[in-house]
């Protein structure tokens, strides 16, 4: 009966020898470099740098486009206030008529000399 407890024992110490073995094989091919989660670890790694670099030129270009809108809007502001102060001093004008003016009607006779021959 101890023969047979201790053949049962070695086989169980065996059979779990070899699942670490296979366990220890699949644990490296996962955390691999170039094949495994390793390799997508270090890709996502790389492609978060990329982004951190994106974002900072976007928030770099969004700063600089902010600055240049808030300058157009003041200058834009500066002329409305010219604008506003030219129509208001054309108020001050003498109404121009809508309709040209006729030349003058002469008083007097006109007479003008015609070139050719007499009618």
């Amino acid at each position: 009966m101890e023969v047979v407890a201790d053949i049962l024992l070695v086989a169980g110490a065996l059979g779990a020898g070899f699942y670490c073995f296979v366990l220890s094989r699949r644990l490296t091919r996962f955390a691999d470099l170039e094949n495994g989660v390793g390799a997508a670890v270090a890709v996502l790694s790389a492609q978060v740098t990329d982004l951190q670099t994106a974002l900072e030129t976007a928030q770099k270009t969004a700063i600089h486009s902010g600055d240049s809108l808030d300058d157009l809007t003041h200058r834009a502001e500066d002329v409305a206030k010219r604008l506003e102060l030219m129509v208001a001093s054309m108020h001050d004008l003498p109404p121009v008529n809508s309709h040209p003016a006729s030349p003058p009607t002469p008083k007097s006779p006109v007479f003008s000399r015609h070139a050719g021959g007499a009618e």
